[in-house]
């Protein structure tokens, strides 16, 4: 049996508490004491760890002035809170004065089932992309995570770091690291039809792949998990191979992450048919779990492997393309 996928905090923190018990300039910033592999860190290194209380937009500034102390800190917090309530904190003490902090946000999308809109988190990457100086990652899997969270200790940026809150099933096999300076991956090779995702609904994207397969249609998968800076040149290059390019987000498209690719394409002068599958335009009120909420929004494998067929199809090709933006759904 398959060992269960570490939880993506639990990578981040572990790789983070090795590495603080040799380097005393490594400092980690914590307004949520939730996470039980935080205990450790707290007990063997209280000198290296902060806990500022509920109140994420004083974690910001302090993550500011101990930056500029040339300390290098990680500041972590529910991603809901971590960005819309401290979006002013990270546009000046953090981008403005280019401090080399890393945001570790936990929780992205819809990841906090049945909490409703003020903890999903469906348009961070429209919000944080468009901070000057900031970079913005996204992992899949447990490998993904540890050399992210490598890189940010070894080589401090202002960086915003969007974790899942479950384990995700493993994606890569040591191969990672030789993939970070391009800031996507093919991880799964098919037809000349391209899906571009990221996080959680990269795993998505592998599920629809293999239904498409059934039906006869081959599709390649990426994985884009560096989001800003986009390696623009090489990802039109790329792109440019395949004959359809699909992106497939947790987000409200406003923005978001088929916009950064879209933006990408259409400035490197590569035109191909494209379609951006994402959240419908509005907030999420419903419960019954992550995947209630993605089915009922037209993401769900069968849906989109559906809507994928009708984009790519011969005759599509020689109508108007379909919609990009999801209608609302009625519950």
């Amino acid at each position: 049996m398959a060992a269960k996928p570490k939880l993506m905090r639990d990578v981040l923190i572990q790789e983070f508490y090795a590495r603080a018990r040799k380097d005393p300039r490594l400092l980690f910033i914590s307004a949520d004491l939730g996470a039980e592999s935080l205990d450790t860190f707290r007990a063997d290194l209280p000198r290296q760890f902060i806990h500022p209380g509920i109140c994420e937009q004083n974690m910001i500034d302090v993550a500011a002035g101990l930056a500029s102390a040339g300390k290098t800190v990680f500041t972590y917090a529910m991603a809901s809170f971590i960005t819309a309530r401290c979006y002013e904190q990270l546009k000046v003490a953090l981008g403005a004065m280019n401090k080399p902090v890393t945001v570790v946000s936990v929780g992205v999308g819809l990841g906090y089932d049945d909490a409703g809109p003020t903890h999903y988190t469906t348009e961070d990457i429209a919000c944080l992309r468009a901070l000057p100086n900031i970079e913005v990652w996204t992992p899949c899997d447990e490998e993904s995570t540890r050399e992210i969270t490598i890189e940010c200790c070894e080589r401090p940026a202002f960086r915003y770091l969007r974790l899942e809150r479950p384990g995700l099933p493993n994606v890569y096999q040591g191969n990672f690291r030789s993939a970070m300076g391009a800031g996507f991956c093919e991880v799964a090779p098919g037809g000349d039809v391209l899906i571009l995702s990221s996080g959680y609904m990269l795993h998505r994207a592998l599920a629809v792949r293999e239904q498409l397969r059934m039906e006869g249609l081959e599709v390649t998968v990426t994985d884009l998990f560096r989001i800003k800076p986009l390696a623009s040149r090489d990802l039109a290059a790329y792109a440019s191979r395949f004959s359809h390019v699909i992106t497939l987000e947790e987000q409200c498209l406003a923005g978001g992450f088929g916009s950064a690719v879209a933006e990408a394409l259409v400035d490197q002068g590569v035109a191909k048919p494209m379609l951006r599958l994402g959240l419908p335009d509005r907030y999420f009120f419903e419960n019954g779990g992550r995947g209630h909420v993605l089915e009922k929004s037209g993401l769900g494998v069968s849906t989109l492997a559906q809507r994928i067929t009708e984009f790519t199809a011969p005759a599509a090709r020689s109508r108007n393309r379909l919609p990009s933006v999801p209608q609302s759904v009625s519950f």
